[in-house]
């Protein structure tokens, strides 16, 4: 894939120009506020200790959305006491689910708790999930980009982004937690729910580490990149011609390029100049509006995925801020 998108001396000042809705903080806060209203407690099970012996592992439910349960897996460092130690929440990219523990080894192995949210509705693509999006459904194979777009009150990633919030909320109450020393992370979709979990809970995160972000100035993704996911929007909108005002409308609620300026965490971006699912310009429209410290590793001949040597260096960033003082 050639570079297709703005050439990077602009990138790093692109802006989105979407504009942002009225009463945007007030709107979240209604839609956080009637999922604590909602909630039920939180519930651990210890998971096959006679596999993973020293780290510590437990199978969670929280209320999200709605109040709606939501799986995850929390895995505490070999060793790690009763803490206090800091925990990283992560997300996960489209389509996929929490998987299984095995795949989330690298955190409590460099001495970080991480709690792993499962994705509602997903986890039918590449990993397994367990959490279906609302009572009377499963994990899915699905494509979830249009799910109630007609408003977002109804939208699909209006409730997702709501557990994203609610797993910080769960992971600074967890067993040997330091509520003090909570991150995010995640990749395309999971970068999304990072970075939109820093903005909604700006008091609560320490840290944001984002890899090739996706949901970023959305309205220039949909008409930018024929990729997918963001192919599901247009395709759905050249069928239904008479919800493209309400779905753009719908977008600009969830879309971090305008969320991002409420992240106070230290955070880390990368993006890859090649990547068609999440272009470029899409990822700096977030990165450019968040205001706190921050840094971006850019892959110039990246597609979508970061490379491993941005692996090592997101995993320094986030020790760094989260074991410092320890």
């Amino acid at each position: 894939m050639p570079w297709f998108d703005l050439p990077e001396a602009e990138l790093r000042t692109y802006r989105t120009d979407t504009v942002e809705p009225d009463g945007l903080d007030a709107w979240w806060a209604a839609r956080l506020g009637e999922a604590q209203s909602a909630a039920r407690e939180t519930t651990l099970t210890r998971y096959k200790p006679e596999v993973y012996g020293d780290t510590e592992v437990y199978d969670v439910e929280f209320s999200g959305a709605r109040g709606d349960r939501v799986r995850a897996w929390y895995l505490r460092p070999a060793g790690a006491g009763d803490g206090p130690h800091p925990v990283l929440v992560t997300y996960i990219g489209y389509g996929g689910g929490r998987s299984l523990p095995l795949d989330h080894l690298v955190w409590p192995g460099v001495g970080i708790a991480t709690l792993v949210m499962d994705t509602r509705g997903q986890g039918g693509r590449w990993s397994v999930g367990a959490t279906p999006d609302g009572e009377g459904t499963s994990s899915e194979r699905s494509e979830v980009m249009t799910r109630g777009i007609a408003s977002p009150e109804t939208y699909y990633y209006t409730r997702l982004y709501v557990d994203a919030a609610r797993a910080v909320e769960v992971a600074k109450g967890l067993p040997g937690a330091d509520p003090s020393r909570i991150g995010v992370t995640g990749g395309s979709q999971g970068g999304a729910l990072s970075l939109a979990a820093a903005a909604l809970k700006p008091a609560d995160v320490r840290v944001c580490a984002a890899d090739v972000p996706f949901l970023c100035d959305i309205q220039r993704g949909i008409t930018l990149t024929a990729a997918t996911p963001y192919r599901e929007v247009a395709d759905f909108l050249a069928v239904n011609a008479a919800l493209v005002d309400a779905a753009r409308n719908t977008l600009r609620y969830v879309d971090n390029a305008l969320l991002a300026s409420r992240i106070t965490a230290d955070t880390y971006v990368s993006v890859g100049l090649m990547d068609e699912i999440c272009p470029p310009s899409t990822v700096f429209a977030a990165y450019n509006a968040v205001g706190a410290p921050k840094q971006i590793e850019v892959n110039p001949f990246g597609v979508h995925q970061h490379s491993r040597v941005h692996d090592e260096v997101k995993v320094a960033f986030v020790r760094e801020r989260l074991l410092a003082g320890r």
